[in-house]
C-alpha cells in the first residue's frame, strides 16, 4: 500500500507545512503561495522517496473538463502511483465541484489528490466535505509579525545545521521579511554563501543595501543618541535612493515601542503580550529607553509627527524634513 492509500488524520486543522502527512486527499488552504510550494515539495518529495516512478498531473480547477479528475485518476497500464496537484480551487468551476465532491467519497487507490486553495467561500461545500472526512488541511498563511518571520528564519537555519545569532536573525528579517519566499531565499544564500556562526556584519555585508535594513539601522542609531552615525547612514540612504516616507516610518515604530516599555515593569515575555511586541523587541526598546526621559519622548513623538506629514506633502523639502527629525531625536536621546 502507497503512503497515498493511508487513513489520513482526523481533524482540519494542525499540520505542518513543513511535514505534510500523506492522505488519498491533502487541502492547501491560504494566500502564501510560498508555503504552498514548499508544502506540496514535501508531498512529491515523500511519495517519489517511496516510489520513484510517481506519475504528476496537474489542473486547473478554474478551466476544469467534466469527467477529467476521473480519468486522470483511473489506473494506467503498469499501475504507478500518482499525484495529481489541482490549483484554483478558489475560482473552481462548477464541474470540478461536483466531480471533486464524488471522488472524495470514494478516493482511487495509489493515488494522491493535493487541493491547492487561495482562500475565500468559493466550493465552501467540498471544504466542508473534506473536513468532515478528516482530509489534512495545511494553512498556508502568510506570517504577519516580525517574530514570526524571526521563528522561520531560525528553522531554516537549525534545518541547515546551520547557527545564526539573535541580532542577525533580526538585521534580516528586517532587511527582507517583506516577503516570505525572499526571506527563504535570503537564509539560503546565506547558509550556501558562509560558513560558521551566521552575524550580522554578514547580513549587512548581503542586504545591508535594502530599504528596510538602511531605515532600522538609521533609527537604531538615532535612538540610541549617536547622531553621526545617525546623520551618515541617514545621507548615504537618502543618495542611493532611499524615499523619505519608510525612513521616517522605521522613526516612528522605534520610539512607539520605547514609549510603551518606557517605566514599565515585568518581564519581556509578559510585556510582549501585553503590548503586542514580540519578546525581542520588547529587550530592544528597553535598552533604548535607557537614554530616554518622558520629555524627550514627548519630544520625538511630535517631531515625527510632524515629519511625517513633511514627507508625504506637506514639505517642499523632505529631506530636510527627516534630517530635522533625525538630529532632533539623537540630540533627546542624549539628555
Amino acid at each position: 500500500m502507497t503512503p497515498a492509500a493511508r487513513t489520513a488524520p482526523r481533524g482540519p486543522g494542525g499540520a505542518d507545512w513543513r511535514d505534510v502527512p500523506l492522505a488519498p486527499v491533502v487541502l492547501l488552504f491560504g494566500p502564501e503561495d510560498f508555503i504552498a510550494s514548499r508544502a506540496t515539495d514535501d508531498v512529491r518529495r515523500k511519495l517519489r522517496a517511496h516510489n520513484p516512478e510517481l506519475e504528476t498531473t496537474s489542473l486547473d480547477a478554474a478551466h476544469y473538463t467534466a469527467g477529467r479528475l476521473g480519468m486522470v485518476a483511473s489506473p494506467s497500464l503498469f499501475s504507478e502511483p500518482k499525484l495529481i496537484e489541482v490549483s484554483a480551487l478558489a475560482s473552481m468551476s462548477d464541474d470540478f465541484l461536483q466531480d471533486a465532491l464524488a471522488y472524495i467519497k470514494d478516493p482511487a487507490p495509489d493515488v494522491t489528490l493535493l487541493l491547492v486553495h487561495a482562500g475565500g467561500t468559493r466550493g465552501k461545500k467540498l471544504l466542508d466535505a473534506l473536513k468532515a472526512l478528516g482530509a489534512p488541511r495545511i494553512e498556508c498563511l502568510p506570517f504577519k509579525k516580525d517574530n514570526e518571520k524571526m521563528q522561520f528564519v531560525s528553522t531554516e537555519f537549525s534545518l541547515a545545521r546551520r547557527r545564526i545569532d539573535a541580532e542577525a536573525v533580526r538585521a534580516l528579517v528586517a532587511a527582507v521579511g517583506a516577503s516570505l519566499s525572499e526571506l527563504a531565499a535570503a537564509c539560503s544564500q546565506l547558509i550556501a554563501d558562509t560558513s560558521g556562526m551566521v552575524s550580522t556584519d554578514m547580513v549587512d555585508k548581503y542586504y545591508g543595501g535594502r530599504v528596510e535594513a538602511t531605515a532600522f539601522r538609521v533609527a537604531d542609531a538615532a535612538l540610541a543618541g549617536n547622531a553621526p552615525v545617525a546623520l551618515s547612514t541617514l545621507r548615504h540612504a537618502l543618495a542611493t535612493g532611499v524615499d523619505p516616507v519608510p525612513l521616517v516610518g522605521a522613526l516612528a515604530m522605534k520610539v512607539r515601542q520605547v514609549a510603551k516599555v518606557h517605566g514599565v515593569r515585568g518581564s519581556s515575555a509578559q510585556l510582549a503580550r501585553d503590548l503586542g511586541m514580540s519578546p525581542w523587541q520588547v529587550d530592544s526598546a528597553r535598552r533604548d529607553a535607557a537614554h530616554w526621559s518622558p520629555p524627550g519622548l514627548a519630544t520625538a513623538i511630535k517631531v515625527l509627527a510632524e515629519a511625517d506629514a513633511q514627507v508625504k506633502g506637506e514639505a517642499k523639502d523632505p529631506v530636510y524634513a527627516v534630517e530635522h527629525a533625525v538630529m532632533v531625536i539623537a540630540t533627546e536621546a542624549r539628555r
